[in-house]
């Protein structure tokens, strides 16, 4: 895997994309992973935003913010090794920014383990709002930390892969790469 300060991948995506507001003090660096180029934006404290494959608008990065905190340093790492099949659990210090329903919703789906699902409907039981599985897609689909917060494992009640920011095909990759082969959520990889 391949980081990249200042240099620019082209965007593939037909949406209308742009780059969400970085912290102040973040700084920005792409990665080449086998799913496309990524953006890692983070501080020396805390990883803020993973920015998946055609999501982007590469375009609209200030070149100023390149650089490699060490949050953005150690995010690096640690997806080339799960994309090595060498890293299940990612052990990153995180900060996204959002309400504490947000936070609450992001933070749990660190607890679905790598290479297994979970409805949506079960994910809003788990923090507390059972019924909310509307909520928790919406705020499912605003991760700022996709992949490290693996919001591609959450599916439909009854195994579909609905939404995810970096589009179904790419979930599809994700969960395949994890030895999902489909099935209902909960189920175990094979």
């Amino acid at each position: 895997m391949t980081m990249t300060n200042g240099a620019v991948p082209r965007r593939t995506g037909k949406r209308p994309l742009s780059v969400p507001a970085f912290a102040a003090g973040d700084c920005w660096a792409v990665i080449e992973t086998p799913v496309g180029d990524m953006v890692l934006a983070g501080n020396d404290t805390a990883l803020h935003h993973v920015l998946l494959p055609a999501t982007f608008d590469a375009g609209e990065l200030e070149p100023d913010r390149a650089g490699t905190a060490s949050s953005v340093r150690a995010a690096a790492e640690q997806i080339s090794a799960y994309f090595r099949h060498d890293l299940e659990e990612f052990d990153l210090p995180l900060e996204p920014a959002g309400s504490r329903f947000q936070r609450e919703v992001w933070f749990a789906l660190a607890d679905i383990p790598y290479g297994e699902t979970e409805s949506y409907a079960s994910l809003a039981a788990r923090v507390g709002r059972a019924g909310a599985f509307r909520a928790v897609g919406a705020t499912n689909g605003r991760n700022p930390l996709p992949l490290v917060l693996a919001c591609h494992r959450v599916i439909g009640s009854d195994g579909s892969l609905t939404g995810y920011g970096g589009g179904i095909e790419l979930k599809r990759t994700l969960l395949a790469h994890e030895g999902w082969c489909g099935g209902l959520p909960g189920d175990k990889r094979s």
